[in-house]
């Protein structure tokens, strides 16, 4: 059985830097919202992408939003119960 995770349920407002980052979208990364490399040996890949510019961003910890990394607030549609999503369970 696998051991389930509760992942945050709102974004975190980030200054980001410019340069590359890698998302985490497994749920299991130290250092949310961002991958630490966790996810090896899963079927879950970080989604990578680039700032040009120095700037603010709500970035995505739920792993629902369609715009990932950010926030779409999709978070707002999730039930006050957890709910089992690809193996993981949510708040």
């Amino acid at each position: 059985m696998k051991k389930s995770i509760s992942l945050p349920s709102k974004p975190v407002e980030i200054t980001l830097e410019p340069g590359p980052f890698a998302w985490c979208a497994c749920g299991k990364s130290s250092t949310l919202p961002f991958c630490d490399g966790t996810h090896r040996g899963t079927k879950f890949k970080p989604v990578l992408f680039k700032i040009a510019e120095k700037r603010d961003a709500w970035i995505c910890q739920c792993s629902k939003s369609e715009n990932a990394p950010y926030c779409d607030e999709s978070h707002k549609t999730l039930s006050p119960k957890l709910s089992s999503v690809s193996g993981r369970e949510r708040t």
